[in-house]
């Protein structure tokens, strides 16, 4: 879509046998974590698709195979990214209901947009993350590893990547140069729930068993059902594809995703 400076590569999986079920939309997580999880996402995409889904997987600027550099990235130019596609879904025919899919940044950008668009969208969060901070100082820390830093030095070091922020200076870690503007917006971003209520499906991957979520999620949880939305919360057994070293998948996330998703939406 688009040209020159404002081209955004978007990968479209139309619906199979028919009309759409449902409409979604991908928002990936940050850096190098959005590389190491496109196998999982594909995989995700083309099971929504064959199950009478359409799915929408857009780079934001500056990733993949969208127009920009990753450092002229900002997180309310992701926003809006994001915001273009949810309004390409809904031209599309038919009335199916929107989904925003999120995998850790991602599920932060997908409450922001939820907020930010004028009718209701239903959530699919992968590994939500509990703000926006706890992303971005990890972003950091691989700027930490890369220093070789003890413990003393990394305080001080981190202390000097939030100033050198703050001033307006971007910085470089594994090979990405964040930029103060994606910096700042990520690290005000929040899980708040958007209003209208809707359907919230909260999915963390670990361990060998189902079980429950980490307690961390437990406040966010409570809030999004204090506000009316509809919350289904698990824990699947798999691996952290997002930071595996190698490409891994988590077939149960899929089947999860998939099951909660489709159990939401008409025949």
């Amino acid at each position: 879509m688009g040209h020159g400076p404002e081209r955004r590569f978007w990968l479209h999986h139309p619906p199979q046998g028919g009309a759409a079920r449902a409409r979604v939309l991908y928002l990936h997580p940050l850096a190098e974590e959005m590389n190491r999880s496109r196998r999982m996402a594909a995989l995700q995409a083309r099971a929504l698709a064959a199950a009478g889904c359409e799915v929408l997987q857009p780079d934001l600027r500056g990733c993949g195979d969208s127009a920009g550099e990753f450092a002229e990235a900002s997180w309310q130019g992701w926003i809006e990214d994001a915001l273009e596609g949810c309004r390409w879904l809904q031209q599309r025919p038919g009335a199916a209901p929107l989904w925003l899919w999120g995998l850790r940044a991602g599920a932060l950008l997908a409450a922001e947009v939820a907020r930010a668009l004028p009718s209701p969208a239903q959530l699919l969060l992968w590994q939500a993350p509990a703000s926006g901070r706890i992303v971005l100082q990890q972003f950091l820390r691989l700027r930490l590893a890369q220093a070789l830093c003890i413990k003393g030095e990394a305080a001080t070091l981190m202390k000097s990547l939030r100033a050198q922020l703050d001033a307006g200076t971007p910085v470089e870690a594994a090979g990405y140069v964040l930029s103060p503007a994606l910096a700042r917006g990520l690290d005000a971003a929040t899980l708040a729930p958007p209003a209208p209520a809707g359907r919230l499906v909260w999915l963390e991957v670990g361990g060998t068993e189902p079980g429950e979520v980490a307690p961390a999620a437990h406040p966010t949880l409570t809030a999004w059902r204090a506000a009316g939305w509809n919350v289904l919360a698990q824990r699947v057994p798999g691996p952290a594809f997002w930071v595996t070293a190698e490409t891994e998948t988590a077939p149960a996330l899929l089947q999860a995703s998939l099951q909660a998703l489709l159990d939401e939406v008409p025949q």
